[in-house]
């Protein structure tokens, strides 16, 4: 004969734990922020919590009045870096205006995001600027290889922005020589044709 005893809770209690992974161990458990709630049955972690790398997230569901009957469930989460965005002016606008004898202030160094940090580090960057015509010429090259906006060179088919060009980077103002080399770039006034639109493009790469 068989007995039901329903008289006890069926409540459960829920707990997630996080363990970093090396290689193909995962034995070193991750102590968050307090703020991260971990009892849950849905877990939320802010960005920039992790580190990069692999982590295995567990949940373990156990019975309250029977400590003994629980169960498990794992997924493994890569974390990893995430592209910067470049931004050659404030707030990344995508046109701008300026006089005939204004300077341009060019300042992705200040101007970028790095979604996975609090703000951006322009030493971590190499920057090199290029600059064509808009809607008439291409960027200037020389058998598909950009030349920068200081590049000397000539491609005949595709001429330099510059129109007071006499010799290497004239009209330019390389800023942060220092700290964070060429992360801003001044075009000064009267270097570019008036009544022209340009396209500028900066190519970050990290150090």
């Amino acid at each position: 004969m068989i007995q039901f005893n329903c008289d006890g809770s069926l409540s459960t209690t829920t707990k997630w734990t996080i363990k970093n992974c090396t290689s193909a161990m995962c034995s070193f458990e991750i102590v968050l922020n307090e703020k991260v709630m971990t009892t849950y049955s849905e877990l939320y972690i802010p960005s920039r919590t992790l580190d990069y790398g692999v982590y295995q997230l567990t949940l373990t569901v156990t019975m309250i009045d029977a400590p003994n009957l629980k169960s498990s469930s794992s997924v493994y989460v890569r974390i990893t870096a995430t592209g910067i965005t470049a931004n050659l002016v404030q707030l990344g606008t995508s046109m701008i205006t300026r006089g005939d004898q204004q300077d341009l202030l060019l300042d992705p160094g200040t101007f970028s995001v790095d979604p996975d940090e609090a703000t951006f580090d322009a030493t971590k960057w190499k920057y090199t600027y290029y600059c064509r015509i808009y809607d008439l010429y291409n960027f200037p090259n020389i058998q598909g290889i950009l030349l920068s906006i200081d590049d000397s060179r000539i491609d005949p088919y595709n001429p330099s922005c510059l129109s007071n060009r006499s010799g290497n980077g004239t009209g330019l103002i390389f800023g942060n020589l220092t700290l964070s080399p060429n992360s801003s770039l001044t075009v000064l006034g009267g270097s570019l044709q008036l009544n022209q639109m340009y396209q500028f493009m900066v190519y970050m790469e990290n150090r």
